[in-house]
């Protein structure tokens, strides 16, 4: 059993909406700072098979919706990079405030994965470890080429709305600030264990960058989910699993 506690964080004038979900009892140890995808919110059943796992290690876990996303403010069409950016370093620096918490990790799937990279390698002091799952950190290097999630647009003339046949759309500075963004200096600067959890499947984030990414980095292990899709439809309890397997050893 978890208590889950509601929340929102200011970051700069947008409220982010927040949970912390604890395990039954504990009121100091460490916490997990988790973000969800593109399109995506707290609720997904691969983020919540997460925070179980999470807590059954002997962990908090502090769930956050970034710009435009669920019940955060902002709206989507205008979220960019720049943006998750700002919010994950607020929500870092108010995990930090916070006095009952005594390490700090941070998890995040797809372009959630892709900011956990990000702010590893921004804040390397602050974590004993992060763990990315399915990372998108193939979106800036597709942005460079004219590609997001099935969009296609000129690079060097980029349109002030791009439209996806999935029915959203964004507004070009998205695809402006991407273009800016090279993930694999932030890998550099990121020394501690990495948790890299994939699905072998996934065809959304082609599991090659999984192990692109665990080469790059230090200290990193990659757990493949043998048939799993993008979002681990179907093998959440694997997911879960490599989750919880490396945690428990982290803190014990």
């Amino acid at each position: 059993m978890a208590t889950t506690k509601e929340f929102f964080i200011d970051s700069d004038g947008i409220r982010l909406h927040a949970k912390l979900d604890a395990p039954e009892g504990m009121d100091r140890g460490p916490l997990c700072i988790l973000i969800h995808g593109f399109t995506g919110h707290m609720e997904e059943d691969h983020l919540l098979a997460a925070v179980k796992a999470i807590n059954d290690s002997g962990m908090m876990v502090l769930r956050a919706e970034m710009y435009g996303h669920g019940e955060s403010g902002g709206e989507f069409s205008r979220h960019t990079l720049y943006k998750w950016v700002t919010n994950a370093l607020s929500v870092v620096e108010y995990a930090k405030t916070l006095d009952y918490v005594t390490d700090l990790y941070l998890c995040g799937h797809s372009q959630g994965g892709l900011l956990t990279m990000l702010i590893g390698g921004m804040c390397p002091d602050d974590f004993k470890s992060i763990i990315p799952l399915s990372p998108a950190w193939l979106i800036p290097d597709a942005c460079r080429k004219g590609e997001i999630l099935g969009a296609s647009f000129d690079p060097e003339h980029i349109p002030d709305i791009i439209y996806s046949t999935d029915g959203w759309d964004l507004r070009g500075d998205y695809v402006r600030t991407a273009q800016t963004l090279h993930v694999e200096d932030e890998i550099a600067r990121y020394n501690g264990p990495v948790l890299i959890v994939h699905g072998v499947e996934d065809e959304v984030v082609p599991f090659m960058y999984g192990e692109k990414a665990a080469e790059l980095y230090k200290n990193a292990k990659l757990v493949g989910i043998q048939n799993a899709d993008h979002c681990f439809i179907g093998h959440e309890d694997e997911m879960a699993e490599a989750i919880r397997e490396y945690m428990t050893a982290l803190v014990s």
